[in-house]
């Protein structure tokens, strides 16, 4: 962004969702309980496929920056414990929708799911290959942490059938680091890759993050350039959220070396700039992959999704979590179980077959249409209103009112809007949330305070 363009900062600040989902994970409400996850898994035809999340909610360092639901747990029997938990969910949730069941996407998530002992990994893969059809080119994806994967466990996720990889990396400059309370060297980065690479676990993806205390323009691209140079085949570049209501460990970081939106923005802007040039393809608000990725292949047939992990390949129209604090996505509602491990472990054992949900929203016609818009805004930067009302039975002008609330987005260059057809401009990416949000009936001036900053 320009200085002729700064003044859209005023007008687009403020606090929005990710759009991970729709309804946002902010209208959950205990309303929605263990029943009504049991009936919504119940009723899923025989025929279709599903995806698995399973969340581990231990890292052997906490970062200050981030916002995810975990802890540290060095103690390997309540880690091997805490394995044994996700076998017994995952009991309870085939008892529901039948063994045999096709799953096109697994993923392990954290935390650092790599915090198991490699024993009790084994154990709970081995179920879900015995219980669950896996289709012959599912994506099976982990989390790891280059500072403290064990040196077996490359050689473990290949015999389990892991076949792509997600490290963490934010930043190499020492002064970020420090300030974030992640000491993370280039040769752990780089050793952990070839560790994986060298077992077979061939795809890699590499996080990093812009809008860091100490960090500036030159140094985010210098991390970019580095990080490109690893060839991995998918980079994710998220924005930091600072949420300290939501995550107490935000409070030791140095706020007041946090760069504004403008710097963010430069930050961002470097970053594309950087993997652009280096070969990599945009994907939506915040990925890059290589050509070669499917993912690539998925942006350019339109076959593109988003869910809670992100940007995804998965088309399964079912995300079945399992874990402390994992979301579930069916088409009766979303669900989340309980959110500490603790609490999810007094869930699990006070009885033989109910599942630890605590939270949830039932969806209902206007919620699935809704979503289906925001995810084709938030995939594609594009959407023809009336195609979608057409699939959903609804008059062409039903969205009237939010296609004369792009007006101002329209007269600032963010988005071309052609009758009912919609398209975010390369100037309007970053704001692809803003266009997202005139959708979300839910949101008010109120309930985007419980937000991250929009840019």
């Amino acid at each position: 962004m320009n200085a002729a363009d700064s003044s859209l900062l005023s007008r687009y600040g403020g606090n929005l969702p990710r759009y991970t989902s729709y309804p946002t994970a902010a209208q959950f409400s205990d309303a929605v309980g263990p029943e009504d996850s049991r009936a919504w898994l119940s009723s899923l035809p025989a025929d279709q496929p599903v995806s698995l999340y399973l969340h581990v909610p231990f890292c052997d360092t906490l970062c200050r920056f981030c916002g995810c639901n975990t802890a540290v747990l060095r103690n390997a029997d309540a880690r091997a414990a805490y394995a044994a938990l996700l076998h017994e969910e995952l009991r309870r949730i085939i008892a529901l929708i039948g063994p045999g069941r096709r799953l096109t996407h697994l993923q392990w998530g954290g935390g650092t799911p790599t915090t198991l002992p490699g024993s009790a990994m084994r154990r709970v893969m081995q179920a879900i290959r015995r219980d669950f059809d896996i289709a012959p080119d599912a994506e099976i994806s982990i989390e790891v942490d280059p500072r403290h994967l064990p040196p077996d466990y490359p050689a473990l996720l290949h015999e389990l059938g892991f076949n792509r990889a997600s490290m963490g990396v934010q930043d190499l400059d020492a002064d970020v680091q420090d300030a974030c309370g992640r000491i993370q060297s280039w040769e752990q980065t780089s050793d952990c890759l070839n560790a994986l690479r060298a077992a077979g676990v061939d795809s890699i993806n590499i996080d990093l993050i812009y809008g860091l205390p100490r960090q500036d323009t030159a140094g985010v691209a210098r991390t970019a350039r580095a990080v490109a140079s690893l060839r991995p085949d998918r980079l994710a570049v998220f924005g930091y959220a600072h949420v300290p209501w939501k995550q107490k460990r935000q409070t030791l970081m140095p706020v007041g070396d946090l760069p504004g939106p403008q710097a963010r923005i430069d930050q961002r802007a470097a970053i594309d700039a950087v993997l652009r040039d280096e070969g990599f393809l945009p994907v939506g608000l915040d990925h890059y992959v290589s050509p070669r990725d499917s993912m690539a292949r998925a942006l350019a047939t339109g076959t593109l999704h988003r869910n809670f992990q992100g940007y995804t390949t998965d088309s399964a129209p079912n995300l079945i979590g399992v874990g402390a604090s994992a979301i579930s996505s069916l088409p009766g509602g979303m669900t989340q179980n309980a959110v500490s491990s603790a609490a999810y472990a007094r869930l699990m054992a006070a009885d033989a077959d109910t599942l630890p949900v605590v939270r949830g929203v039932r969806l209902g016609p206007d919620d699935h249409v809704r979503a289906a818009i925001i995810e084709q805004v938030m995939c594609d930067m594009q959407v023809n209103l009336g195609q979608v009302c057409a699939q959903h039975h609804l008059p062409a002008s039903h969205f009237a009112p939010e296609l004369s609330r792009l007006a101002p987005m329209v007269a600032d260059g963010l988005v071309h809007v052609t009758g009912e057809q919609v398209q975010v401009t390369e100037k309007g990416r970053s704001f692809v949330r803003h266009v997202a949000a005139v959708f979300d009936r839910y949101l008010t001036a109120d309930s985007a305070t419980r937000h991250a900053s929009a840019l």
